[in-house]
C-alpha cells in the first residue's frame, strides 16, 4: 500500500502522485544515490543497473519503478536523465535512458 509523501515532496508525475512511494520506491531513490556516489562525477546509471542491484533474480518488474524514482529525482534537482548524451525532459523520454548528477 502506498505511504504519504511529506508536503514538500516533488512529483515526477500525475500517476507518480496517485501512486504514491512506498518502501520499494525509497529503495531505489536511495540506490541510485550510491551507485552514482561509487562513479566518477560524470559518470551515468542505467535503470537496469538500479533494478539488478534490488533484486537480481527478478529485476524486470523493477524497471519502470526505478525509472519512477529518477523522475522523482530529477523534480527534486537530485539527478538528470539522459539520452544519447543529451538531457532530456524525463516526461516525455522513451526507450533507453541514462541518469546522472546534475552538471
Amino acid at each position: 500500500m502506498p505511504s504519504s509523501a511529506a508536503p514538500e515532496a516533488k512529483w515526477c508525475s500525475g500517476a507518480c502522485r496517485k501512486h504514491g512511494v512506498d518502501a520499494t520506491d525509497h529503495a531505489l531513490e536511495r540506490r541510485i544515490d550510491e551507485l552514482l556516489a561509487a562513479r566518477a562525477r560524470t559518470s551515468s546509471i542505467c535503470p537496469s543497473e538500479v533494478a539488478r542491484s534490488i533484486d537480481p533474480d527478478d529485476w524486470r518488474p523493477l524497471m519502470e519503478p526505478a525509472r519512477r524514482a529518477a523522475r522523482r529525482m530529477v523534480a527534486r534537482g537530485e539527478v538528470e536523465i539522459t539520452q544519447h548524451g543529451s538531457v532530456v525532459d524525463p516526461s516525455t523520454a522513451k526507450g533507453p535512458i541514462r541518469i546522472r548528477r546534475p552538471r
